[in-house]
């Protein structure tokens, strides 16, 4: 592997020494290094476990150890004497802070498992586990073998109703409809010799649909009762901490939603994978609470009418529902995987990702492309990928290029690990490009949920329609799908054939952790640079509907009778009133284009329409629709608009307790209409009675 010490030290301002045999021969430099209190980067994930062992066993060292991989990612590869910046830039993000410690989500589990499925399979499955878990078994039908002779775990058996929770939490009901209560059966096979239909299995139940009555297996039980078809069925619940699913794929799965609860595993009963980590999930867990959500800028819902729904939809773990009585969103922290789709549909930020947060996510894309173009690389191309599936596939793909099978991450493409793929939008992905990036790619393998792939997509296209809107030409976005490391070759090395037009400097800003505030300074940082500038830019640039975080509304001046519940229910303060007059106000800036006004609209005289509009008015309220004060007929006050009171004067004059007089009061204000009303000597009062 090609390396230039001296090129790299003077890209990341320091002097560097190279060493090739750190763990080795060379490790006494190692603990050197490590005992001088300053954080030491080693550029080798492959002895990481060597490297933290020497570390533990060398008197004084107190330095922060950090691991970057620069072999697979860059120095495997067939350009691999052009990678020197792209290392560079991967050395310098190696080093950048720890992102700050964010908040936990625990789970207890006591190894209480309920392994589902056929009692052959689950009694094997059980055996493996019982010496560490507390074992108890759910038989849905006899398998190939039956239940052995001996039992050793509790059985359960009848219609399974309903399984819900999560690690250490797991609500399981059941209906015991089965004749044969499977407490009391002895297992001595009386009831299997005599039935005549033979609708008795080695599960010890009951098939009902072959049974025909003869009830020679109650009568064969007399010692035992275990068996009454009298018995009247009973819902039954019991809770655990673990559930082993061993029904076959063809079954009607418990969980429908693609990323299941922790705590639950589908298995065929021979993953011995599966049946290893079960063993390990005995105590206290903790996970980071991936999310944070700020009720105020949340667009689901206002006066129980809902808008925004995208973080709903979007999500595998059914872990967001709807509280719209509220006005809010519910994200169930046990049941959140950590995939942040929520986050990057979001058009309010009033989700963000939150391990690690947008500002150092953006630090990160910063530092790896400064440091990239401080040492002379050109064409960036960041690889965003996995660090499960994702990252396997690009170190697969680097030792392919080793073997020389295959061609190696391109010098220009500069992976880069996420918690989850959805986890990063608009905001960073153009915050990204404005850094001097000439493409975010984006790498799905067989993880991601379709959904996600969906929803990163429109986000894709979205931001893609406002770069080309400003003339800046080429495919800067790309979802690239790849399951195996031929795929991923193929794909990688057709990035070189592209070349896209980008701003000719690069931002300085910093990535907020509010995503519209970061979103507003880098279409600034865009449109300053705009290439059709000088030629004219238009005066909007239309969006995709789907997934649009951007947009104006129309109004139809014929049908809106200003009633204004439009502005109450605006999330953004984008609709506004006007104290002083009977207007309806807009500021485009702020619309998320979540669709509550137009929802709420009794009128249905609103419309979205996904636009960003590029002239200063897009910054400053302009009025939408307008119309004359209504004056009171008596008193003359100003109380209501001509066109509510005219509309509600029409829609009214039909109604049996609105005419004559009672017609005439609706044109009066509520002082003259309590007036009117006691002074009239038509109207019948209390006390006449």
């Amino acid at each position: 592997m090609p390396l230039d010490a001296k090129a790299l030290g003077a890209a990341l301002h320091e002097e560097l020494t190279l060493h090739s045999t750190l763990c080795r021969r060379e490790a006494g430099a190692f603990q050197d290094a490590i005992r001088t209190g300053q954080e030491v980067v080693v550029a080798c994930t492959q002895e990481q476990r060597l490297f933290g062992e020497l570390g533990t066993q060398t008197e004084g060292a107190v330095s922060p150890i950090r691991f970057v991989n620069i072999r697979e990612t860059g120095g495997w590869s067939r350009d691999a004497r052009d990678a020197g910046p792209k290392i560079a830039a991967l050395l310098a993000a190696a080093r950048l802070p720890e992102p700050p410690p964010v908040a936990t989500v625990s789970y207890k589990s006591i190894g209480r498992l309920l392994v589902i499925g056929p009692l052959d399979a689950a009694e094997q499955a059980a055996a493996l586990v019982a010496d560490v878990l507390d074992v108890t078994l759910f038989a849905q039908g006899p398998g190939q073998a039956g239940g052995a002779q001996a039992r050793r775990f509790p059985v359960l058996g009848g219609r399974l109703t309903g399984l819900s929770g999560w690690l250490g939490a797991f609500d399981v009901q059941w209906a015991a409809d089965n004749p044969i209560d499977l407490d009391l059966c002895t297992r001595c096979n009386a009831c299997i010799v005599a039935c005549p239909e033979n609708a008795i299995g080695l599960d010890y139940q009951v098939d009902l649909s072959a049974c025909d009555a003869n009830r020679a297996c109650v009568r064969a039980c007399q010692v035992a009762g275990a068996i009454d078809f009298g018995r009247e069925a009973s819902a039954q619940q019991e809770r655990f901490d673990l559930v082993l699913d061993l029904r076959p794929a063809t079954a009607e799965p418990t969980f429908v939603q693609h990323a299941p609860p922790q705590g639950y595993f589908r298995s065929d009963g021979r993953d011995m994978a599966v049946l290893l980590k079960l063993r390990e999930m005995v105590g206290e867990f903790d996970k980071p609470r991936f999310f944070a959500y700020k009720q105020k800028l949340c667009a689901h819902s206002r006066n129980e009418t809902v808008g925004c729904n995208a973080c709903i939809d979007i999500c595998s773990a059914e872990a967001i529902s709807s509280d719209k009585s509220r006005q809010q969103i519910k994200v169930n922290p046990h049941l959140c995987v950590g995939c942040g789709a929520c986050t990057t549909v979001c058009p309010t930020g009033a989700l963000s990702f939150a391990y690690p947060g947008a500002t150092e996510q953006g630090a990160r894309f910063k530092a790896l492309l400064s440091t990239y173009a401080a040492a002379g690389g050109q064409s960036a191309v960041l690889l965003l990928h996995s660090q499960e599936q994702g990252q396997a596939l690009v170190e697969e793909l680097g030792r392919a290029a080793q073997l020389r099978r295959a061609q190696g991450v391109p010098a220009h493409v500069i992976p880069v690990p996420l918690w989850h793929t959805a986890s990063t939008g608009v905001d960073l992905w153009l915050s990204a490009l404005a850094y001097g990036a000439s493409q975010v790619v984006v790498l799905a393998t067989h993880e991601e949920a379709p959904q996600y792939l969906d929803g990163v997509q429109a986000q894709m296209e979205v931001a893609q329609a406002i770069l080309h809107g400003l003339g800046y030409t080429g495919s800067h976005l790309r979802l690239l799908r790849a399951g195996d490391v031929a795929a991923l070759d193929t794909a990688l090395q057709s990035l070189c054939n592209t070349r896209q037009l980008l701003p000719p400097v690069a931002a300085r800003h910093a990535v907020a952790q509010e995503k519209r505030a970061t979103l507003e300074m880098v279409l600034d940082h865009f449109i300053a640079h705009a290439p059709l500038l000088k030629e004219g830019l238009p005066e909007a640039i239309a969006l995709p509907a789907a997934g649009a975080p951007l947009g104006s509304i129309t109004v139809d001046k014929d049908r809106c009778t200003l009633c204004l519940s439009c502005v109450s229910a605006c999330p953004a303060g984008a609709l506004q009133d006007n104290p002083q007059l009977p207007q309806l106000r807009f500021l485009e800036k702020n619309c998320v284009q979540c669709g509550l006004c137009a929802t709420t609209c009794p009128e249905d005289a609103i419309a979205l329409q996904p636009r960003l509009l590029l002239t200063p008015e897009r910054a400053q309220l302009r009025v939408l629709a307008e119309t004359q004060p209504w004056a009171c007929v008596r008193c003359s006050k100003p109380f209501g608009t001509f066109k509510a009171i005219e509309a509600m004067l029409e829609r009214l004059s039909g109604h049996a307790m609105f005419q004559g007089e009672a017609l005439e009061r609706l044109k009066m204000c509520g002082d003259c209409r309590v007036i009117d009303l006691y002074s009239s000597q038509s109207e019948a009062k209390v006390t006449d009675l």
